[in-house]
């Protein structure tokens, strides 16, 4: 898996260097870091700006292409301890599940499980969300009423972002819970509403119908984290 960009590479070299296996520069970097690469046993590659580019598949790689391990979904079973967790249905842009990855990892959120997709590349969710993703547990079910029905056998509230619901900040968050939000263009299926245990919304001063859906999760969150 080829990952770029020089804060992703800052990143990983500061908080995984163990996934790093190869890195590919388009230039020259300080000595201190390219000794750095070395002590890791990193494979340093002197490529041209055409390979690099090839590699990002003409992304902004700002020089830095890394080589890292496959990313390894985490299993549901493994956030159900959790207290607080992100749901997605149907969300397809990378820029904004790696921007919900980065807000969910910084406010506390214990996982995100992304339903409704049967694959996510996850290159540029760990790209956009400035690695972030690396370190928050995402699970990835295609199945969105398997993945309700087993949070709440073990006592999860599940509640749906949806503009026919609850004023968020007129609710007050006990106990473990999850927030499950739909992509901008079709949302939350009116089936999966039924089965959550509340409906909330982002009540707006004035009149525009949605947010986009990474700055609705942002409030979300912020909301029902943990005080």
């Amino acid at each position: 898996m080829i990952v770029y960009g020089k804060q992703i590479f800052h990143y990983l070299l500061e908080r995984h260097p163990k996934r790093i296996k190869r890195v590919y520069l388009t230039k020259q970097i300080e000595p201190k870091l390219y000794n750095r690469l070395k002590e890791l046993g990193v494979e340093v590659v002197r490529c041209d700006n055409k390979k690099a580019q090839a590699l990002a598949r003409g992304g902004n790689h700002q020089g830095f292409l890394i080589e890292i391990e496959d990313f390894e979904f985490a299993q549901l079973h493994d956030l159900k301890d959790g207290r607080f967790l992100v749901l997605l249905y149907g969300v397809t842009d990378v820029g904004n599940i790696g921007s919900i990855v980065r807000t969910a990892y910084a406010l506390g959120a214990d996982g995100l499980v992304v339903t409704g997709l049967k694959e996510l590349r996850m290159e540029g969710v760990i790209r956009t969300s400035s690695g972030a993703a690396l370190d928050l547990p995402i699970a990835l079910r295609p199945n969105l009423f398997e993945v309700l029905k087993e949070l709440q056998d073990v006592e999860f509230r599940v509640y749906g972002a949806d503009m026919s619901g609850e004023d968020v900040r007129k609710k007050r968050f006990e106990g473990k819970r999850a927030i499950l939000l739909g992509s901008e263009g079709e949302g939350i299926p009116h089936k999966a509403l039924q089965r959550c245990d509340g409906v909330l919304k982002i009540e707006m001063v004035r009149d525009f119908d949605s947010l986009n859906v990474s700055a609705a999760a942002a409030i979300f969150i912020d909301r029902m984290r943990d005080e």
